[in-house]
């Protein structure tokens, strides 16, 4: 088998299009699978994808496939060429970023492992067997993916980035199944996963849930913890590209044309913005594009990634643009970067602070189902999950019922009453596509919780 290296190489050799391009993503998932204090599975698996992306003239060939043997290279790479030939000009087509090979481009691909559990399944196996005398049920996963991609040029660029995801999502249920409780934590190694205390936070919620209180639908103060923060910053961030904007489609379209960059948002100084270099969640310094869309283009393969704003002292300052659509709004180039960071100002509050400076209102544990209603405001509806519980006088007094909740991130924004202080988190909703988030939890004085929702 040949090296992901000489993949690149060989057919950047056999394209005979104007330029090419060359991705190949080495893959490779470990994983660990647990139901009612036992563990059920465990598995290792590898992957492997080529992607030769073609230029002749301003027209692009991309093919893609799994699993490509030597043997089948020729024709994947003649595929490409023969697509871009026939293809119509792109309006994204700009000259290709130029470069040399990095540092570290001939290492060899270290590929993740059942070992990556090695602190970490003792100390769950320990969470079992306290689960299991205080009559409490765990279920979940843990999944670690390592990928490795390689990105080589036609103009001479040789980038590689190497990167770690793993995700433990933990439910603890009570010995008759009625109560539930969910939590989960983002990490690069799980050497920084503390199970006990995750099982620890699990058991309390428990406890609150002994109690029940039914609520009817309405407009109530919310605190949402970090990881609820996640997946509705998620979406915002998902939705904020500047064609698409500028376009006068989405709720970042200023009325008579234009986007809203410069615009305040939030009366809060809140911060969202991404960081390849942020620690804990460190993520690709350029760009990866495997195919071109309203936010990013296959031209803009290898442009060097910094930090940028997205949202800062509350003013919309940035959206998701690919250098082509810097030129049709005037915009900086911003191009989409695969970690999402909100702060808000100094001295931000702990989660458990901020409950016990509630005098009545909700803590929720997560969101899920999230869907979209109204791209124009940004509306979006789901439900609450595994745990809803009534704070009054600064203490948690009771589990109520789920609701069905409809909700803008851009108009919660320009509502918070309260930012707490930040920690990396893993979002419920969204953590098959994007793990890499620090957040805050947030006061919300009139969350809507628009009916009542039967789920349990």
């Amino acid at each position: 088998m040949s090296t992901p290296q000489e993949t690149v190489e060989r057919a950047l050799a056999l394209s005979e299009a104007d330029d090419c391009i060359v991705i190949v993503d080495e893959g490779s998932t470990a994983n660990l699978r647990f139901a009612g204090n036992t563990l059920t599975t465990n598995g290792v698996a590898r992957s492997s994808q080529l992607t030769v992306i073609s230029v002749s003239g301003q027209g692009v060939g991309v093919v893609s496939r799994a699993a490509v043997r030597p043997d089948q290279l020729a024709e994947v790479v003649a595929a490409a060429d023969a697509a871009a030939r026939d293809a119509q000009p792109s309006d994204d087509a700009r000259p290709l970023a130029e470069g040399t090979a990095m540092d570290g481009w001939d290492r060899e691909v270290e590929p993740t492992s059942i070992d990556v559990f090695r602190d970490f399944a003792p100390a769950l196996g320990e969470s079992f067997a306290s689960a299991e005398a205080s009559g409490r049920k765990l279920y979940g996963f843990a999944e670690h993916i390592m990928t490795s991609t390689f990105v080589g040029s036609s103009t001479g660029l040789r980038l590689r980035h190497d990167q770690p995801t793993g995700r433990l999502e933990l439910n603890a249920k009570s010995a008759d199944m009625s109560r539930s409780a969910w939590t989960g934590v983002a990490t690069r190694d799980f050497v920084d996963v503390d199970v006990a205390a995750l099982d620890a936070s699990l058991a309390q919620r428990l406890e609150w849930s002994k109690r029940r209180v039914d609520l009817e639908a309405g407009r109530y103060e919310t605190i949402l913890p970090p990881t609820a923060v996640a997946d509705l910053m998620i979406y915002l961030y998902w939705t904020a590209g500047a064609r698409d904007a500028a376009d006068g489609r989405t709720v970042f379209s200023r009325t008579g044309g234009g986007t809203r960059v410069g615009e305040r948002l939030s009366p809060v100084p809140v911060r969202l913005y991404s960081d390849p270099a942020y620690p804990g969640i460190e993520c690709s310094p350029f760009v990866i594009a495997h195919a071109s869309s309203r936010e990013q283009s296959v031209f803009d393969n290898g442009v060097r990634l910094g930090a940028t704003d997205w949202i800062a002292d509350g003013t919309l300052r940035n959206l998701l643009q690919t250098r082509h659509s810097a030129e049709l709004t005037g915009l900086a180039a911003t191009p989409q970067i695969d970690n999402l960071i909100m702060t808000g100002p100094e001295g931000g509050r702990s989660l458990e602070e901020m409950v016990a400076s509630t005098e009545r209102g909700l803590l929720l544990t997560c969101l899920w189902y999230i869907r979209e209603v109204d791209p124009q405001t940004l509306l979006l509806t789901g439900l609450t999950r595994d745990g809803v519980y009534l704070v009054e006088n600064g203490e948690v007094v009771g589990e109520v019922n789920n609701f069905r909740f409809n909700e803008s991130p851009v108009d919660l924004l320009g509502r918070v009453t309260e930012v707490g202080a930040s920690a990396q988190t893993l979002p419920r909703e969204w953590n098959d596509y994007f793990t890499r988030t620090v957040m805050p939890a947030m006061r919300v004085p009139d969350f809507n919780m628009s009916t009542v929702s039967q789920a349990n």
